[in-house]
C-alpha cells in the first residue's frame, strides 16, 4: 500500500468530483488543477455522479460517501458495474469503520478523509490510477481483521478456482501489503513478473485491485490474520 507523495508533474489523469458540497469541490479542483491532473467534471449528488461517470469517462472518482439522492456506496457499486477499469477514491468526514468496510466491498480502491493534505490527495489519486490500492497501513489491517471475522455468506471461492502455490504466495505477500517490488525481492522475480502474476489473479478472481484480492482471500480463509506468505 502506499502513502504520501510529492505534488507536481503533469499527466493526462482525469478526474471526476462528486460531492454534495460546492467549496469541498472547488477547493480539490483547485489541488488537483494545479498539480497539473485534469478535472473533467463535477456532480453534486450520487446519482449524478454515476451519469457524469458514464458521459465523461474518468480515470478516477473522487466520491463522497453522505449525499443526498444516491450515497456515495450505492454510486461506487454502479459506477463500477458498469466500468470496472474505473477507479473510486472514497471520501468521508469521519474514520469510521463501518463506512470504509463499505466502500470497500462497493470497490472503492482508497478511503480519504476530506482533511487530507493536499500533497497527499494527489498522490493518492496518481496512485489509484495507476491500478493500485490507497488505504493506510493501520485501516487495511482493520478491515482485513473484521472480514475474516465475519466473512460473508457467498465468501468461498468458487470450486473450479484452480491457484498454483506461486499465485497463493503472491496473494499472502499482497494480503501483508507488499509493493511489487517488494514481492519480487521475496520470490527472487522480476518486478514485471509479478505485474504480470497481479494481472492473472484479478481477472481470475474478479477483483477490481489488491485490497480487493486481500479481502477475498481473507473471507474464504485462503489467507487467516497471522499467516506468513509461505504456505
Amino acid at each position: 500500500m502506499s502513502t504520501a507523495g510529492d505534488v507536481g508533474g503533469a499527466d493526462a489523469t482525469r478526474v471526476l468530483l462528486v460531492d454534495d458540497q460546492e467549496l469541498v469541490r472547488v477547493g480539490f479542483r483547485l489541488i488537483l488543477e494545479r498539480a497539473g491532473l485534469e478535472v473533467v467534471g463535477e456532480a453534486a449528488d450520487g446519482a449524478a455522479g454515476v451519469a457524469a461517470a458514464a458521459e465523461l469517462q474518468p480515470d478516477v472518482v473522487l466520491m463522497d460517501i453522505r449525499m443526498p439522492v444516491m450515497d456515495g456506496i450505492e454510486a461506487t457499486r454502479r459506477i463500477l458495474d458498469a466500468d470496472a477499469s474505473r477507479r473510486v477514491l472514497a471520501l468521508t468526514t469521519f474514520d469510521l469503520d463501518e463506512i470504509v468496510f463499505a466502500a470497500v466491498r462497493a470497490g472503492a480502491s482508497g478511503f480519504l478523509l476530506k482533511d487530507v493534505p493536499p500533497a497527499d490527495l494527489v498522490h493518492a489519486v496518481r496512485v489509484v490510477a495507476r491500478g493500485e490500492a490507497m488505504l493506510a497501513p493501520a485501516l487495511t489491517a482493520r478491515l482485513l481483521e473484521r472480514f475474516a471475522a465475519a466473512p460473508p455468506p457467498d465468501a468461498a471461492l468458487p470450486p473450479d478456482l484452480h491457484l498454483t502455490e506461486r499465485e497463493v504466495e503472491i496473494i499472502r505477500l499482497i494480503s501483508r501489503g507488499h509493493s511489487n517490488a517488494e514481492i519480487g525481492a521475496e520470490l527472487f522475480l522480476s518486478e514485471s513478473t509479478v505485474k504480470t502474476y497481479v494481472s492473472r489473479l484479478l481477472a481470475k478472481l474478479g477483483a477490481h485491485d489488491r485490497v480487493q484480492i486481500a479481502i477475498l482471500a481473507y473471507e474464504s480463509g485462503l489467507v487467516r490474520p497471522g499467516d506468513r506468505a509461505a504456505p
